[in-house]
């Protein structure tokens, strides 16, 4: 392997030449990261070399990127989140400007890991540290098209005292992301056989457009429909007539938040969607829906619609959830299918959305800025 070939230089170069324009990256480490891609090779580490970008300036000393780099792993820089400055602002500030969605530039890639989904939408990097703690891996992984997994709350070392965000990971792909949360969860202390789903096709799954509650755009809707009804006639799921409908999470995730979890409210609400999840997921069925009510919104705001309505229900329940790519908007925004799964059943997750996608057209990649 040489430097002029290897995957961190062509993830070097590719930083070099897209991120002017996408303004992923507020720090890139171009002196570092070839000696620790030659280390890694060397030592025939497990992940040999592959590139990765950590989420904000304290990505680095994540849990999940100390993992990475340990089994081989090679950061290449530190991703944009959102500035201070208002409640809504989900496109991070990158060292070239404002972070852009790399299918419309006009439009938020999402957040709060806004650079990190850009990233990997953009081929800077293989795969991408993010965290997750109302929808901020699965809104941004929806809105630029790639795969990503938040991991069941709790699971993983996490600086949020709340206890609603855990780490996540970005990658292409389900398949693209299986090497690097292998490596992840190798470190939690919970054995591969804690995570099953049982495999065998087609796997039993619930639909559900608005989990009861949410005002989905009915476009967004009928692209994961379509996607849901492709995987039944693949013989990939097997719809199950369940009742998906949860009580609207605002309100208790706000609660929980501000550092009222017992306000009587909020503990209802969630007692009540617990209730109502186990018995969903009983028999390790999984839940299909759409990862954001809406699609990708420009950078003033998103107005009166919450981007995470259909998300942040699980950072309050702890389930593992995953999005993934599912089509497009006629004005060319991605759209992610959300799949969650059992509490502790990450890889189960993770083997469920790799047949999944399987069964889906492949995601392209973005074209490059200028080219759209």
């Amino acid at each position: 392997m040489t430097p002029t070939t290897s995957a961190v230089a062509r993830a070097l170069e590719r930083i070099e030449r897209l991120d002017p324009a996408l303004h992923a990256f507020i720090e890139v480490w171009p002196e570092t990261a070839p000696a620790r891609e030659r280390e890694a090779v060397a030592r025939r580490l497990p992940l040999g070399g592959l590139p990765f970008a950590v989420k904000g300036p304290s990505g680095i000393r994540s849990y999940a990127a100390r993992r990475l780099i340990a089994a081989g792993g090679v950061p290449v820089g530190a991703t944009s989140v959102p500035g201070p400055g208002t409640v809504w602002q989900t496109w991070g500030q990158g060292a070239h400007g404002r972070t852009v969605n790399p299918w419309r530039a006009d439009r938020t890639p999402g957040g709060s890991s806004a650079g990190s989904a850009v990233a990997v939408a953009a081929g800077m990097a293989e795969a991408a540290t993010g965290s997750d703690g109302a929808g901020s891996v699965r809104i941004p992984a929806a809105w630029c098209g790639v795969f990503g997994l938040k991991t069941t709350n709790g699971l993983l070392p996490s600086p949020d005292r709340t206890g609603l965000a855990s780490a996540g990971v970005f990658a292409r792909s389900a398949a693209a992301a299986e090497p690097y949360l292998r490596q992840v969860l190798g470190g939690s202390g919970t054995p591969d056989e804690a995570f099953g789903l049982p495999l065998s096709l087609p796997l039993p799954a619930v639909y559900s457009e608005d989990l009861g509650f949410a005002e989905v755009d009915p476009e967004v809707a009928a692209v994961v429909r379509a996607a849901v009804d492709r995987l039944v006639a693949a013989g990939t799921v097997r719809l199950l007539d369940r009742d998906a409908g949860l009580l609207d999470p605002a309100g208790a995730w706000t609660a929980v938040r501000g550092g009222a979890p017992d306000a009587p409210e909020a503990v209802r609400v969630r007692r009540t969607n617990d209730e109502r999840l186990e018995t969903l997921f009983s028999g390790g069925a999984l839940l299909l829906t759409p990862a954001t009510p809406n699609r990708p919104h420009g950078h003033e705001g998103p107005g009166s619609c919450y981007s995470t309505a259909l998300t942040w229900a699980f950072n309050l329940s702890g389930h593992p959830a995953a999005s993934l790519p599912a089509g497009f908007t006629g004005d060319g925004c991605p759209v992610g299918l959300q799949v969650v799964a059992p509490r502790g059943a990450d890889l189960g997750l993770l083997a469920a959305a790799r047949a999944v996608e399987d069964a889906l057209p492949a995601a392209p990649a973005p074209p490059p800025p200028g080219h759209r």
